[in-house]
Order: C-alpha cells, then sequence, then structure tokens
C-alpha cells in the first residue's frame, strides 16, 4: 500500500464523524460558513498556477473543509470537478474507492 493511499484512508476515516450528517445540513454549513463562498478583500479570486495550489490558497483556512468535502464526494461521486474541500478533482477522485469503503452515509446520491 502506498503512502498516498494511507493518506486518503486517513481522510475517509476522519470524515466518518459526518457519516449520518444530514446533506441539507452539509449544504446549509457549507454555503453559510465557506471561506469561498465570500469573495476576497481585493475581489478576485487566489492567484494560482494549479488546482493543487489553488486549494491550498482558497480552502487552507475554511472552518469547514471536511464538510465540504463530505458534501461533493456524496453528491458528485466519482463526477466531482473542481475544488472541493481542500482536494483537486483527481484527489477526490482517487479518495472516493476509500471513502465508499467506509460505509453508508445519510442521504448518499447512488454512484
Amino acid at each position: 500500500m502506498s503512502t498516498d493511499d494511507l493518506r486518503l484512508i486517513g481522510i475517509a476515516w476522519r470524515l466518518d464523524r459526518l457519516r449520518w450528517v444530514p446533506t441539507d445540513a452539509l449544504t446549509n454549513v457549507v454555503t453559510s460558513d465557506g471561506a469561498c463562498i465570500w469573495p476576497p478583500p481585493d475581489g478576485g479570486p487566489p492567484d494560482a498556477h494549479s488546482d493543487g495550489e489553488l486549494a491550498k490558497l482558497l480552502c487552507g483556512g475554511c472552518p469547514v473543509r471536511d464538510e465540504c468535502l463530505e458534501l461533493e464526494l456524496r453528491t458528485a461521486g466519482t463526477d466531482t470537478l473542481g475544488v472541493w474541500g481542500g482536494m483537486t478533482d483527481d484527489d477526490r477522485r482517487a479518495l472516493h474507492p476509500h471513502w465508499l469503503r467506509r460505509g453508508e452515509r445519510a442521504e448518499r446520491g447512488v454512484r
């Protein structure tokens, strides 16, 4: 098992605390408290050269990063795009099978 697989398994375990939170509650907290929802004081998105860099800049201090990641895994699955929960779409696609193995979740869409 690779170091990256172990990192992803750890993230999947961390998200277990959100396992039974209803999807609408996750949506509410992400849209009200997410750092990406409120424009930065300078008015523009962070200057990033890659999605990975954007994830660090945009999501670095976000208080609802795990909730955002859980919501995106639950609703988009492997069809995910962009930056969510501090991860790129490629990273979330790699995380998805580990997340699925952690078991059922509240109102998870079929993917």
